[in-house]
């Protein structure tokens, strides 16, 4: 299915084929999984292996939209989703009211500031202008790397969502350009530096390990991938096992050479 396909021209194509439940040891039960468009897919095809050993067939659903996977599982129209982190849910669910829950982590995808002008923190002039992502999640997560990379500080009541409003102090005078996170990484030779997502990154042609001059860390991030369902699937006999075929050796071995080490395995 090309990457390309919006969320209605995906579902459009699936929505005619009658979805099975769980019927016994010897029927696979098809579930319909929403994942981003890319690097994801060749992970899923190593999930999806294990799957089939626990009478799960997996038709994976991949979206270009990072508001779509939601809305679709939110209107049943899949049965679970891996794409997001918990900050994200969270505004997700206040703005469009989902009873959506994660039920298993996947994968740690670190932001990371990246220069295609200075090699490191330290080298960043005063005055310089940092591109940073425009939603409420990405755009909180940001600025929260910029304060611990003791670049600025933030006003504590601001919690995980502060906006450039929030900056309590800016020693070094940076000017924090919001932008789309699709664009943020595509504008890095105009900026001086750029926060972006490691998916993003890739896309945008960034030399990750060449050009990244700052990270974050695993360490107590509430920033982990995982896979999300319906609560009122959240005790199906299916979830347990769909988790536990991603939590397989392979799968981690795949997701750390398919991303080259940028993106970490988040269980065990």
């Amino acid at each position: 299915m090309p990457s390309s396909f919006t969320r209605r021209s995906v579902l459009g194509l699936l929505a005619a084929a009658p979805l099975p439940r769980i019927a016994g040891a010897t029927t696979l039960t098809t579930l319909r999984i929403g994942i981003m468009a890319g690097e994801d897919e060749d992970v899923w095809r190593a999930v999806a292996a294990h799957a089939a050993q626990c009478g799960l067939a997996l038709k994976i659903v991949p979206f270009s939209d990072y508001n779509a996977p939601d809305e679709a599982l939110a209107e049943h129209e899949l049965d679970a989703n891996a794409f997001q982190h918990r900050p994200f849910l969270s505004a997700q669910i206040a703005a469009h009211g989902y009873n959506i829950v994660a039920v298993g982590d996947t994968y740690f995808s670190p932001i990371g500031l990246y220069s295609s002008r200075w090699k490191s923190v330290r080298d960043l002039p005063a005055g310089a202008t940092i591109g940073v992502p425009n939603d409420p999640s990405n755009e909180g997560r940001a600025l929260h790397l910029l304060e611990a990379l003791g670049l600025i500080t933030l006003n504590p009541s601001a919690g995980l969502l502060p906006t450039a409003l929030d900056i309590a102090d800016n020693p070094r005078n940076l000017s924090v350009k919001e932008l789309d996170a699709g664009i943020v990484g595509r504008t890095l030779p105009d900026l001086d530096a750029a926060i972006v997502n490691t998916d993003w990154a890739f896309k945008s042609g960034i030399q990750v390990d060449r050009q990244r001059i700052g990270q974050e860390t695993l360490a107590g991030n509430p920033y982990v991938n995982f896979i999300a369902v319906n609560a009122q699937d959240a005790h199906a006999p299916w979830v347990a096992s769909l988790t536990n075929a991603f939590h397989q050796p392979d799968v981690r071995k795949a997701i750390l050479d398919i991303y080259h080490g940028a993106i970490v395995p988040a269980w065990g």
